[in-house]
């Protein structure tokens, strides 16, 4: 009789235990350590079946390797493609996480839709849904391709035969948590279930020439679920973050073997799906009022895109000892270094008062260029005073209050004469290479933030 073993396996690390603990020892997440059976008999077999194998590659000089140029899906859908790097590549095994409800099925579906209208067959497996469920969003979303195909399934085999069987240009899974894989007695969703289909989903990429989306599900801390492994598998993980009570998605490549990692996406969630936000700069603008304290425009990059967003402070007496400070949109260690600084380097009494801090229409902004827009709409709500409607600043603070030059300055301040602003505040180590008609704007540089405080609200 085959002797039977037991391990528990870190459901956010993978490492391998012997006994339980409420703590991995591994990464120290706690209550993460799972069960999981295994025959040791098989394990050999499997090992023995792997050693007969032998590889039939042979290492070539760099030189003596070829690469041709290759031709990539193009989804339809602009702000994913830049995001892609220009569209999908095939053979190749994209991740996308977020969390329940934000829109991941939806945006597939309408990639499905496009790709099967402007090349072959795509095979879109729900794993979570019956194919009932899914036909009925497509109708929402007037998907009506008839070479879209539908599969309910979530045995691996199962679905290689139907993959094999289709032959499709593309293929979604949604999502990788649920597909299992017999050879293994752990439940779906497991670290040996997740890193096991995934690793045969990338050979069957990989030598059928078939481009696979995986939809991945996100822990409460924003990650995606499973194994770390999983993110290094794959060949692109993107992310769609945004708050389900706002209209705006936000689409992120954290990892791409075939583009850039910068680049970013912006949808609007309708009805109808997801809609491309072309001009993104202007719907975040729009609605900002007008003669009001604590409000300014910066101008933030998010890879090679210039975004105008309204940076809002509300500064108040605090109605108990200790003073809140709440953030939307920005890191709160970020605001709270500012803060700080506007204390110690400007005598700003702040430290009785609670600060707010929020970036209109639920985007975050990781960039250092908006530090000097927080700082103006902090000072500006503590004082009572509003910014001119047609100014835009952008710049990185420094502990000692000097205002630190940031990149693209000419990117930033196009984007913003777009829309109709003539005023500028940018860091003055930036003037120097600036290349632009500034006969028509107005551009000041500063060295310190006191200097802004001149521009902006006349020393005071």
């Amino acid at each position: 009789m085959a002797k039977i073993k037991r391990r528990y396996i870190c459901q956010e690390c993978g490492h391998e235990a012997l006994k339980w603990s409420g703590k991995c020892d591994d990464c120290g997440s706690w209550n993460t350590l799972v069960e999981e059976i295994y025959d040791k008999k098989e394990e050999k077999e499997k090992k023995k079946k792997k050693q007969q194998f032998q590889s039939q590659n042979k290492a070539h000089k760099i030189d003596e390797i070829t690469t041709t140029k290759v031709g990539r899906l193009e989804t339809g859908i602009g702000e994913l493609d830049r995001v892609l790097g220009g569209g999908i590549v095939p053979g190749s095994l994209t991740l996308i996480g977020g969390a329940p409800g934000i829109g991941k099925s939806t945006l597939l579906l309408q990639v499905s839709n496009q790709i099967s209208n402007k090349y072959e067959r795509v095979l879109y497996i729900s794993a979570e849904e019956s194919a009932h469920q899914v036909k009925l969003r497509a109708n929402r979303l007037d998907v009506s391709s008839s070479d879209i195909y539908i599969l309910a399934e979530t045995n691996y085999f199962l679905i290689e035969e139907e993959v094999k069987e289709i032959d499709p240009d593309l293929v979604i899974i949604d999502s990788i948590q649920t597909i299992y894989n017999p050879d293994y007695d752990s439940a779906p969703g497991s670290v040996s279930q997740v890193r096991e289909c995934t690793s045969k989903l990338m050979r069957l990429a990989k030598t059928e020439e078939i481009s696979i989306f995986l939809v991945g599900h996100v822990t409460k801390e924003g990650a995606i679920a499973g194994p770390r492994v999983l993110e290094h598998m794959v060949d692109t993980v993107l992310y769609f973050d945004g708050d389900q009570h706002h209209l705006y998605r936000i689409l992120r490549s954290v990892k791409n073997r075939f583009g850039s990692t910068d680049e970013i996406g912006i949808f609007e969630m309708k009805q109808q799906g997801l809609i491309e936000v072309l001009n993104p700069s202007e719907r975040f603008v729009s609605e900002r009022p007008e003669d009001i304290s604590g409000s300014v425009i910066v101008s933030c990059l998010e890879g090679t895109r210039s975004i105008l967003v309204e940076v809002q402070a509300l500064v108040s007496t605090a109605n108990f000892g200790n003073p809140s400070r709440m953030t939307s949109g920005v890191d709160h260690k970020r605001v709270s270094l500012i803060l700080a600084v506007l204390e110690k380097r400007l005598g700003l009494h702040i430290q009785g008062q609670d600060v707010h801090i929020n970036i209109a229409g639920g985007v975050q902004v990781d960039e250092p260029g908006i530090d000097l827009g927080i700082v103006v709409a902090i000072i500006s709500s503590f004082r009572d005073l509003s910014i001119s409607d047609d100014l835009v600043v952008f710049g990185e603070i420094g502990l000692s209050g000097e205002i630190r030059a940031v990149s693209q300055v000419e990117k930033r301040i196009n984007e913003a004469c777009k829309l109709g602003f003539k005023q500028f505040i940018v860091p003055e180590n930036n003037l120097s290479s600036l290349d632009l008609d500034v006969t028509e704007i107005d551009v000041f540089g500063v060295n310190q933030i006191s200097e802004v405080l001149d521009l902006v609200l006349g020393g005071e």
